[in-house]
């Protein structure tokens, strides 16, 4: 079954090379985490498996790589500067701070109990920086707390490098900062983290067909993830919990171990945000509630060649955190099983291509100068198929290896033994995670073995 506490997954995480608190050394920086060896390939999986589905396997959606420093006019339009906030309480007596909207109870603190707090203020979770040598209101920019805003205000400039027309999707993954009041439950909710967005652009009157449209999309790709769709919620966000910008909003809730929260979110936002960023407002029919631009230098619309008008294009924009979706699928893939022998191991049931090894070479005798050389060949042939890492693994303990690699979700290990450099045709042993049943393939058939396994 699925990791039932976070505890397991924070241990093996950290046993395993997957994650690691960011300065542990030093006690610690809280609401940061570094990814290790697995955890970053594992990572890099995830974001090649969603940047595969939205990009390259569609022929109506383009990538970007926006900064990470945004412009403050960016920000201060788009109404982040103003509503980026979230109700800060503070406990007089022990010193905690909490949000207001996640407190227990909300007349009392949830660490010591007492009642002398203060009254919920705003609190903006945007990081402030200073671009340049001189420190003034001119020079202030801030860390995106969203991917989003890079893709608005290069509208235009993707339009004008590709020609597209609606409906069409701008797509980026990329880190972003919100300075949490309470940064909690492992890497669901930390500081700094990635995004996967796409903002789908549609004619105004085609929002709620696409809305729907991603919608089942989403959940789709989150099953082929390993997120099976019965452990996802589908909330349809009430009118009175929705964002200022949406019309409406699906949010993806998942059974985490420490609860059903969001996993992603799929939003209407109308032609709030190309609104915001155009200039020629008053000319452009905008149903959204806007601030008045004075300072952008484009009109952000498109030609309408059957109306022979402009219009600005709804935006329908799914968006996932990449470390939320390696947290679920952690606990999806996590499982202790009971063997003979009053055995037990915890094996990682990836999908395979998802696992940061795909493959582990392991010889048999880690000091014979045959089984070695033959393991290091075979490894070296498996690398040029481009399947994915695969690790040679000379620990000279069969069996423990292969309990390492059920622990990290490893698919497939080969092993090479006396066999392999003695008869004819160097059969290995080929051992499947899931299973533990052990196949016997000559050398020659192992890279066809593997382009279909993994194809």
């Amino acid at each position: 079954m699925p990791a039932s506490n976070m505890s397991q997954l924070v241990s093996l995480c950290k046993r395993r090379g997957f994650i690691f608190q960011s300065a542990d050394i030093y006690g610690g920086l809280k609401g940061a985490y570094d990814y290790g060896p697995l955890g970053a390939e594992l990572k890099k999986n995830l974001k090649d498996a969603w940047w595969r589905a939205i990009v390259y396997e569609r022929d109506d959606v383009e990538g970007l790589d926006g900064t990470i420093i945004g412009h403050q006019k960016m920000f201060q339009y788009s109404g982040h500067t103003e509503t980026f906030n979230d109700p800060l309480v503070d406990c007089k007596a022990c010193k905690n701070r909490m949000r207001a909207d996640q407190m227990k109870d909300p007349s009392k603190c949830d660490s010591c109990g007492s009642t002398d707090i203060t009254e919920p203020r705003d609190f903006n979770l945007m990081f402030k920086t200073h671009i340049g040598p001189v420190q003034n209101d001119a020079s202030i920019g801030y860390l995106r707390p969203e991917t989003a805003q890079h893709i608005f205000v290069n509208f235009k400039n993707v339009i004008d490098a590709t020609n597209r027309k609606a409906p069409f999707g701008i797509a980026q993954q990329g880190r972003a900062f919100r300075n949490e009041i309470v940064a909690r439950n492992f890497i669901f909710r930390v500081r700094e983290f990635e995004q996967m967005e796409l903002e789908f652009f549609v004619k105004p009157g085609d929002d709620e067909t696409w809305h729907e449209y991603w919608l089942a999309s989403r959940l789709q790709w989150w099953d082929d993830q390993g997120v099976p769709r019965d452990k996802i919620h589908v909330l349809d966000v009430p009118p009175e919990d929705l964002a200022h910008y949406s019309k409406r909003t699906y949010d993806l809730e998942f059974e985490f171990p420490h609860g059903v929260e969001e996993l992603e979110g799929i939003a209407n936002r109308t032609d709030y945000d190309l609104g915001n960023h155009s200039k020629n407002q008053d000319q452009l029919n905008i149903t959204a509630k806007v601030h008045k631009n004075t300072d952008s230098n484009t009109k952000m619309a498109l030609f309408d060649d059957q109306e022979k008008k402009w219009y600005v294009p709804y935006c329908i924009e799914p968006s996932a955190g990449v470390d939320r979706g390696v947290l679920a699928i952690l606990t999806e893939a996590y499982t202790e099983e009971n063997l003979e022998g009053g055995k037990s191991r915890i094996v990682l049931k990836l999908k395979k291509h998802l696992s940061p090894v795909k493959v582990a070479v392991i010889p048999l005798k880690k000091n014979h100068e045959g089984i070695v050389g033959k393991a290091m060949e075979i490894k070296n042939d498996l690398i040029k198929l481009g399947i994915g890492r695969i690790l040679f693994e000379n620990t000279g303990n069969v069996g423990k290896a292969y309990r390492r690699h059920d622990e990290v979700g490893t698919p497939l290990c080969v092993t090479v033994d006396f066999d392999s450099i003695e008869k004819e045709g160097a059969p290995v042993t080929v051992r499947d995670r899931d299973t533990m049943e052990q196949l016997s393939l000559f050398q020659a058939d192992l890279n066809d073995y593997m382009l279909k396994y993994f194809g």
